[in-house]
């Protein structure tokens, strides 16, 4: 079984303007495997907003013209912001954030996968991977707190597991799945990283996660796996 990509088939990247995506840009198209790779954001032209899906639509069309894609990364993520910050308690909740958590988080990548994995051949490895979060599996939660992010990749999780298995039916070379980077020196989660936990710059990261999709199999369709390719609870 070939578990290359088709060197003529094209990479995406969404989320390419943020700090883990444009490292991502930037591995992919030295690596040269690709034919093209095609950087998506809020200022990439076409734009792809997460919650805007007339964009998302749009987007895709976009890509399916440019030819076949066999690499749909989805570098997204919103963790604190526009007055939001990880909840240390339940008493913090609110409906605003989580809403937003929501949105970005899950929603928009679950409308990407809507609109982008029609694209993928029926034949031959296509990989569709959706970075998400340790913090994201309830059997790891020892801590508490952060419920609007838990919860958002949580479910993001579930999205990809579900979609995984529709996906199987028709694409059985094809691979979706969630990916944990690790903790990255990013405007994300760079000021929350603990002391004496590593924080990786973001090349290291992206070379991790490139390193890991090109290892993926058909028999790893649906997991939840770390930058290394090691299983996480879900």
């Amino acid at each position: 079984m070939d578990d290359n990509f088709d060197p003529y088939g094209n990479a995406i990247v969404i989320g390419a303007s943020g700090g883990i995506g444009a490292a991502l840009m930037r591995k992919l198209e030295s690596d040269g495997k690709f034919r093209k790779v095609i950087g998506l954001s809020r200022t990439s032209d076409p734009a792809l907003d997460l919650t805007d899906e007339d964009s998302i639509r749009s987007a895709a069309s976009y890509v399916g013209d440019m030819g076949t894609p066999r690499l749909v990364i989805i570098a997204t993520g919103v963790l604190h912001g526009q007055g939001m910050e990880p909840e240390k308690s339940h008493r913090a909740l609110t409906a605003a954030s989580m809403a937003n958590s929501y949105a970005v988080n899950t929603i928009g990548p679950a409308l990407i996968m809507k609109h982008f994995l029609p694209l993928f051949s029926k034949s031959g490895k296509s990989v569709m991977a959706a970075l998400s979060a340790k913090v994201g599996s309830i059997g790891d939660n020892h801590l508490g707190g952060w419920y609007s992010y838990r919860a958002s990749k949580a479910a993001l999780n579930q999205i990809v597991h579900t979609a995984a298995i529709e996906l199987r039916r028709s694409h059985p070379k094809a691979v979706c799945v969630a990916l944990h980077p690790g903790t990255v020196d990013t405007g994300l989660s760079g000021k929350f990283a603990k002391s004496g936990l590593t924080v990786q710059p973001v090349d290291s990261a992206a070379e991790a996660l490139i390193g890991c999709v090109d290892r993926l199999k058909p028999e790893n369709n649906g997991a939840f796996l770390d930058r290394t390719g090691e299983p996480l609870p879900w």
